[in-house]
């Protein structure tokens, strides 16, 4: 075996999601697995640089997981010839400069979403990172997690028979940061520092449904603030300006209806923090995080409306859990281990930057939806 060494530029990775999903439960997670085989005889071994602004916060995690390099000064980082590959989990805001930077320094791409503020800006890296000739790709994560692997299982066995249509519920309460700690910071209740769930969350939706079930065809949104005020890091009030709940629908091709609920302002009372119900005309079935449970046509109960007895049938219990029938890893692990394959073996890779883009675009025709009270139709793009 023969060992290559892929020096990745790492910026962001002081935050929640960078930190434990991308440094530990994936580079990090290759390493102590030995790297990742290539299956030609080459073994990649990911070498992480921390970059950031905080450099006693890069030093502490350095320190932790024994990293040998980090930085504050990301043009040095970029001006490295050794540095093979960019990978972005910053603030929205700072993301899309970055990124072109990045990609003037002949750097290979891979970034977490929403790519730019806007669709002019998403596309725009898509176009430099192809006129450059560099590899790229987007975090879309939850395609691998194993409720969805398990839903893509069944669609792609015909299951369902014809799709009808597609509800989904995601979120929870985050704390308001006066008398319990917020669990995500208070940038993300700014409008003006890139908050928001629609430019959070859309981008996630549109993958998801754009890769399991059709391309989103027409959107109409309705965004709420419903918690104006909130307390950050420091414990101060602060005004919240960006929307923490939004409820989508979208058309999709092949005429499925898909309506998304997405709020940090609800409490949960579901089985995971989120969940997709898909109807088909043979079969319907909820999907998760982890779990997905099934109700064929041929054992779907005959329940009938009466409102003035008690229920005596238990709905959950009438559903069957689809088995794992498979080992799944973490989808943040597994989605970087395609992306190095990519990058170092030509293996196919579908989740670029123009992929990227189209969440945005989805988020930004949302936002414009719920401000004009319309639906409007979700254009094809193409560089």
């Amino acid at each position: 075996m023969t060992r290559k060494t892929v020096r990745i530029a790492m910026n962001g990775v002081t935050g929640r999601m960078g930190y434990r999903q991308h440094l530990v439960r994936s580079i990090l997670a290759i390493r102590e697995q030995g790297g990742l085989d290539l299956g030609d005889g080459t073994v990649l071994w990911p070498e992480p640089i921390l970059v950031g602004r905080r450099e006693h916060a890069l030093k502490a995690l350095a320190e932790q997981h024994g990293i040998e390099h980090i930085s504050t000064d990301v043009d040095a980082v970029l001006a490295d010839p050794t540095v093979d590959i960019y990978f972005d989990a910053q603030v929205t805001s700072a993301r899309e400069q970055a990124i072109k930077k990045a990609i003037a320094a002949g750097k290979h791409i891979y970034t977490e979403k929403p790519t730019a503020t806007g669709l002019e800006g998403a596309l725009e890296l898509a176009r430099l990172a192809n006129e450059k000739g560099i590899k790229h790709g987007v975090v879309q994560d939850k395609l691998f997690l194993p409720g969805l692997l398990k839903l893509k299982r069944l669609i792609d066995g015909g299951f369902f028979g014809r799709i009808l249509s597609i509800r989904g519920e995601f979120g929870y309460w985050v704390f308001e940061g006066d008398w319990q700690t917020a669990q995500r910071p208070s940038w993300n209740y700014r409008a003006e520092d890139g908050g928001g769930i629609v430019v959070d969350m859309f981008p996630h939706w549109e993958y998801v449904l754009h890769e399991l079930f059709g391309r989103v065809k027409s959107v109409q949104a309705l965004t709420a603030t419903h918690i104006p005020q909130r307390w950050d890091e420091n414990d101060k009030p602060y005004d919240a300006t960006a929307d923490d709940a939004a409820y989508g629908i979208f058309e999709l091709e092949g005429g499925a209806i898909a309506q998304i609920n997405s709020s940090w302002a609800v409490r949960v009372n579901r089985d995971e923090l989120v969940e997709f119900q898909v109807d088909g005309t043979e079969g319907s079935a909820v999907a998760g995080l982890r779990n997905c449970r099934v109700q064929h046509r041929s054992a779907t109960p005959k329940p009938v409306w009466n409102p003035d007895i008690p229920a005596t049938e238990v709905f959950r219990d009438q559903w069957q859990e689809v088995p794992d029938n498979a080992e799944f890893d973490n989808g943040f692990k597994a989605q970087w281990e395609l992306f190095l394959k990519h990058v170092y073996a030509d293996a196919p890779y579908q989740w670029d930057l123009l992929a990227g883009a189209r969440g945005v675009q989805l988020a930004e025709l949302g936002l414009k939806s719920s401000a004009e009270g319309r639906r409007f139709d979700v254009p094809e793009i193409s560089l």
